[in-house]
């Protein structure tokens, strides 16, 4: 057969195949370019934006667990401004969407970053991090709060008019009750899911393992979480959604196609192997080609239950 067709698009933005890379475990972009070739996935999603510069949370921060990784990173990041001056240079240079992943801690500060970026020709959209504490309301993570979600959606709505994706948190009572919120605030697109907060302990100190006490666990060992969670938002709302969570391989990513999911992300992959994302598409495209599949497109949301 011809080779298949793995084009999507999400929220407007066409991507060459369904391979996304996911915020915080492939930089900027430039650092993997060595490992892969950045024009055969999907779109990059670069390593959340603040406002300011973030030194992250103090060492460990990152620790090898059965079956994936727990990190307390701490959003450490370059900051908006050199953002602008030293890494959209080597994006635009390249010929791969280009999403940017950011946050804040009000409202306000969400608004503002989603207000510089829009200026920026060379992002296709925005994808917010809405695992954040919101210091003005008693340090809420507004993820996990329906209202709090949608007024962080319509603030960045009101200021940009570049597609948005919302990174959902899989530590909510209701995903699909937090997915209606950012839907119903005039999203574009939802991608799910974030790390479920955990911890490890050292035996030996009788310590925490992370300096931090918790943090994000990803990899394998959370993709059925992942896939019930995509499953069920993409029953659920209209909009299109991104899988993410423990993809290690081209039927993985299939697997959330069938789920429901547009597209995927792959994240702790790319630890194991920084090539691991073109790697993912080209198994995905074999699949098609030896199972008879023309289009990826024919598989989204056909899981039979």
């Amino acid at each position: 057969m011809r080779k298949p067709d793995l084009s999507v698009k999400i929220a407007g933005i066409a991507l060459r195949n369904p391979v996304m890379t996911a915020s915080g475990t492939f930089g900027y972009g430039e650092e993997f370019a060595e490992y892969l070739d950045l024009e055969k996935i999907g779109a990059i999603v670069t390593k959340g934006l603040s406002l300011r510069p973030r030194a992250g949370n103090p060492m460990p921060r990152i620790l090898e667990t059965p079956g994936g990784m727990l990190n307390a990173i701490g959003l450490q990041n370059v900051g908006i401004e050199a953002f602008l001056e030293k890494k959209v240079p080597f994006l635009r240079t390249i010929r791969t969407p280009v999403i940017v992943n950011f946050f804040g801690n009000t409202v306000e500060e969400y608004a503002a970053l989603a207000e510089r970026i829009d200026t920026i020709p060379e992002v296709a959209g925005v994808e917010i991090n809405i695992s954040c504490p919101n210091v003005r309301h008693g340090g809420i993570v507004f993820g996990t709060d329906p209202k709090a979600a949608w007024s962080v959606v319509r603030a960045v709505r009101d200021v940009t008019i570049k597609p948005i994706i919302v990174k959902l948190s899989p530590n909510v009572t209701d995903i699909v009750e937090m997915a209606q919120a950012c839907a119903e605030a005039d999203a574009d697109a939802l991608s799910l899911i974030n790390t479920i907060t955990g911890m490890a302990v050292d035996l030996k100190s009788r310590r925490p393992a992370l300096a931090n006490i918790t943090g994000g666990l990803s990899g394998p060992a959370v993709k059925p979480i992942a896939l019930r969670m995509v499953w069920q938002v993409a029953r659920a709302v209209k909009l299109p959604v991104i899988g993410i969570g423990g993809i290690t391989s081209g039927t993985d990513a299939l697997e959330f196609i069938l789920a429901g999911a547009t597209a995927v992300q792959v994240g702790t992959a790319n630890f194991m192997s920084p090539g691991a994302s073109q790697r993912i598409a080209e198994e995905m495209e074999k699949w098609l080609r030896e199972n008879g599949v023309a289009d990826v497109k024919e598989l989204i949301g056909t899981l039979r239950v």
